[in-house]
């Protein structure tokens, strides 16, 4: 009898959307502010001055990345940080003008939990649904606001699914009621287009671990004319809208990244959305039943996210796993235990489908060799997860 030679097991990281591995020359970076650059920017002697220059190199880096001026950036710890200080800072700073916010039913915990913590504190939040794929209804974003309407927030991709939101569009809607529009674009940053300003968007959060820098790091965009009172208070750091030393080393690292993304980002965005298309056509054709969730097209070019019939997520992830595949069900919380995502419930998706989902996320770093591997041993894995358990052995 002929046994099957399994592959050698191949490590593909394909969970780019939790977080993405650290670029050499970013890493380099860090390494050298920590030897070259260790004194307090807020210092006025030498060390303090080299150090706040190359603070203020890195604000600048990030703002040309985004299409905003440096006196804009606020740096923060990362997305969560930046999220929170938009939402509640605008509310904090809003409160003559109103107390209703405009979200949606998909955005990511940091700005549901912050709308949540403000509605336990009196404020009105409306959640908007989305349609089956995923996509916001501008019509009913319209309506939503009210004379008490001061911030809307909304993803530019989402986490999970990746389905862009028409950004562009709400930014006018939101500058033709003068209400200022908060745009999460942490996972859109490393792959779409970024600019606030044709984008019409007044805040924007961003998140270096999401960009091949370290974690830790994060920036809310600010842009002139929008009032914005601090959420941490101490120092006069970040012209007295963040308090707190700057964590420097990590902050350089990240406008690193920046520049390095801006150079790269269109050609990486169609190289990988090849990646992303092989992947995808190739589930589709190895596991009957297989759907994609989300919009076809409106999606970030390296996301996918896809049901398998017959299979529970958390198995199917180990046993990805056991094989060097690292991908994610798009929902796991900070213990790592695998839940049912909010966002494919508010799509209208059914538990039992979405118990089945799996998000890959793809990375700069991902070769066609990658994908082979996941195609190649899939057959493998549906013929065992899938087995009807009537079936005598």
């Amino acid at each position: 009898m002929q046994v099957k030679e399994l592959p050698t097991v191949r490590f593909v990281y394909l969970d780019n959307n939790a977080t993405t591995p650290v670029h050499p020359q970013v890493l380099e970076r860090y390494l050298s502010c920590c030897r070259e650059q260790w004194g307090n920017p807020s210092s006025i002697h030498w060390a303090g001055r080299e150090s706040r220059g190359a603070l203020e190199t890195a604000r600048e880096q990030v703002a040309r990345f985004c299409g905003s001026d440096s006196s804009e950036v606020i740096f923060t710890s990362g997305g969560t940080e930046a999220d929170n200080l938009a939402i509640k800072g605008v509310a904090a700073a809003s409160l003559r003008r109103g107390r209703h916010i405009i979200t949606t039913a998909v955005e990511h915990p940091a700005v549901l939990a912050s709308c949540l913590t403000l509605e336990q504190q009196g404020y009105e939040i409306t959640r908007l649904t989305v349609d089956s794929l995923g996509m916001i209804d501008l019509n009913r974003l319209e309506a939503a606001i009210t004379p008490e309407t001061i911030l809307i927030s909304a993803m530019y991709a989402n986490n999970e699914t990746g389905v862009i939101f028409p950004v562009a569009a709400i930014g006018a809607l939101a500058a033709r009621h003068r209400i200022p529009f908060h745009c999460d674009g942490v996972q859109a940053a490393g792959w779409l287009p970024l600019n606030c300003r044709d984008l019409g968007v007044g805040l924007l959060s961003l998140s270096g671990h999401k960009l091949q820098a370290p974690k830790g790091v994060g920036a809310l965009i600010a842009r002139a004319g929008v009032r914005l009172h601090p959420i941490l208070h101490g120092g006069a750091q970040e012209r007295n809208r963040r308090a707190g030393t700057e964590n420097l080393p990590a902050i350089v690292a990240f406008g690193e990244a920046c520049a390095l993304i801006a150079f790269s980002r269109e050609g990486d965005s169609q190289r990988v959305r090849l990646l992303r298309d092989r992947l995808e056509r190739g589930i589709l054709l190895l596991w009957p039943g297989a759907l994609v969730n989300g919009h076809p097209l409106e999606r970030l070019p390296n996301t996918v996210n896809i049901s398998f019939p017959g299979a529970r997520v958390d198995t199917l992830l180990a046993s990805l796993d056991l094989l060097g595949i690292a991908a994610s069900s798009g929902a796991a919380c900070s213990s790592g235990t695998v839940r049912h995502s909010p966002v494919l419930a508010a799509m209208g998706i059914s538990p039992e489908t979405a118990g089945a989902s799996v998000r890959f996320s793809l990375g700069r770093d991902t070769v066609a060799e990658d994908i082979e591997y996941v195609l190649e041993l899939l057959p493998a894995i549906r013929e065992r997860l899938t087995v009807d358990p009537t079936r005598g052995s």
